[in-house]
């Protein structure tokens, strides 16, 4: 099993998922060596949830990157390709709402949320671009994006050194903490394969987002990338014209 391979067949990534649910949140977190939960807490500082707002977390996972959002008082939707890490976080969370939804194709209105976010799911997606594109379609006009995703350290040698524990001993301890060693071996290789912060970057001005900017957290393994719905109609009416979207609403 490959990236390239399962690029092509998306029910077979959300059955790849679906079989690593019940111990993702360790594997991630012995694989990361506890950076995830570092990456956990900078990503919720950058959405900056606030009592009484709406916010989708797309990618959720068994809902670990829901709850903080949850406790500072926003209403939180999350959502997620694969039925099995959905059942997982409705049993760890029954209090929270979840659903299955692909983030190609999301199940909302338009202009629906404060904040979108999505961690460690953008690049599983076979049309990222499609996807930050209903992202921008569901989050209300100055509403906030907040991708979380691994990236490539940009610095030559601390690269080399990354790229050897993929390769070397990622696998090694997949193999150990997780039943399923062909879903990080995927997931491996889907890290090598992302584009770099630059190209992410690109991709989301792109679809529309303004005030686009990202920062690296652990020497750019991972890149925080932010960026907002514009308020300005007239602004909001030339994407549409660009991306060949429906003219957009008068909501300011």
């Amino acid at each position: 099993m490959s990236a390239a391979d399962l690029d092509k067949d998306p029910d077979e990534v959300s059955g790849m998922f679906d079989g690593v649910a019940a111990g993702y949140d360790r594997t991630n977190t012995v694989l990361s060596a506890g950076n995830d939960i570092l990456w956990r807490i900078a990503t919720t500082k950058a959405i900056d949830p606030k009592p009484g707002e709406r916010i989708l977390d797309i990618a959720c996972g068994t809902g670990t990157s829901t709850v903080p959002l949850a406790k500072a008082g926003a209403t939180v939707v999350g959502v997620d390709f694969s039925p099995e890490m959905i059942a997982e976080a409705q049993r760890k969370h029954p209090e929270l709402e979840f659903r299955v939804a692909d983030a190609t194709e999301l199940p909302f209105g338009d202009d629906e949320f404060d904040a979108v976010t999505i961690s460690f799911g953008l690049r599983n997606v076979q049309q990222p671009k499609v996807a930050l594109a209903e992202m921008y379609r569901v989050l209300k006009p100055g509403g906030r994006l907040v991708v979380c995703e691994f990236s490539k350290p940009p610095r030559a040698l601390l690269r080399a050194g990354y790229y050897a524990y993929l390769k070397v001993v990622a696998p090694i301890v997949a193999g150990i903490t997780s039943s399923n060693r062909d879903a990080y071996r995927y997931l491996v290789e889907s890290i090598q394969d992302w584009p770099d912060q630059q190209t992410l970057t690109q991709w989301i001005r792109g679809v529309g987002f303004t005030r686009v900017a990202y920062r690296n957290l652990t020497t750019g393994v991972v890149a925080l990338h932010r960026g907002r719905k514009p308020e300005d109609l007239a602004i909001r009416a030339a994407t549409a014209r660009r991306t060949g979207r429906a003219k957009p609403t008068s909501t300011s």
